[in-house]
């Protein structure tokens, strides 16, 4: 029964794309000039446009995923303590250097979630996003409050999916 269940969501959403797929046209083509075969779906029929982010990503390719990325910079030293915004920046440059090793961008990024200490940092967390990422074909995202990360001076963690196009990894 689940699986009879997910095959019509995904029959459903394949159906979604392909009505709005003229319309994306411009999700084709990767900075670097590469093909890509990403869909944003940025307000699925039904769904109220979300603010910043895509509810929808799909595609095809190799899948790559990236595990929580904190402050850190490459010597293991925490950045911007008690800073958000610097953590942040710090993060998205980590995010960076990991896609890069797979042979992606965040241009390729599908998925991302985020994980504050406190929502209060979100809208510095969206500045240091937005700096990195294409606004206009943002990733589906989720953000979670968290009581705390592993380390108490870190503010911010996020972790990145994404699907960067088949033969380039």
């Amino acid at each position: 029964m689940i699986r009879g269940a997910s095959l019509v969501r995904e029959a459903a959403v394949r159906r979604t794309a392909l009505a709005v797929l003229p319309l994306l046209a411009a999700d084709a083509v990767r900075d670097d000039g590469i093909m890509s075969d990403l869909t944003h779906l940025a307000a699925p029929e039904g769904v109220a446009p979300g603010s910043g982010y895509s509810h929808v990503v799909l595609g095809t390719g190799t899948f790559v995923a990236v595990s929580g990325q904190c402050a850190f910079d490459q010597e293991g030293r925490i950045v911007g303590v008690g800073d958000p915004a610097a953590q942040a920046r710090q993060v998205f440059e980590n995010l960076r250097r990991c896609l890069a090793a797979a042979g992606a961008t965040f241009d390729d990024v599908v998925k991302l979630t985020y994980y504050v200490t406190d929502v209060a940092h979100l809208p510095v967390v969206r500045a240091a996003r937005d700096a990195v990422l294409d606004t206009a074909r943002p990733p589906a995202s989720s953000a979670v409050q968290v009581a705390a990360l592993f380390r108490p001076e870190l503010l911010v963690e996020i972790e990145a999916f994404a699907v960067i196009p088949a033969g380039t990894a």
